[in-house]
């Protein structure tokens, strides 16, 4: 029954440490503080609703350092040369 109780304990933790920085990657914007740890609380789409949170609080925004932002799916469409009839 221990070895159940240990193993049930050892998958939750290495689950919760899994999916902090998967998580973190998908929002541009971190809310920092005493109460938020070394990285901080990174679920903000914008800044101004980072601030909103943050407003009255012991706590700052910042970029998200591991934010990949999507690549822009269109291609760079530049001025066409020639007339136009």
């Amino acid at each position: 029954m221990r070895t159940i109780i240990w193993a049930l304990m050892l998958w939750c933790a290495a689950s919760i440490t899994g999916a902090s920085p998967a998580a973190a990657r998908d929002y541009p914007f971190c809310i920092k503080g005493c109460d938020f740890g070394g990285n901080g609380d990174c679920i903000f789409t914008s800044y101004q609703q980072c601030q909103a949170s943050a407003s009255g609080r012991d706590a700052y925004c910042d970029a998200n350092p591991y934010f990949n932002a999507p690549a822009d799916p269109r291609p760079n469409q530049g001025r066409r040369s020639g007339k136009r009839f």
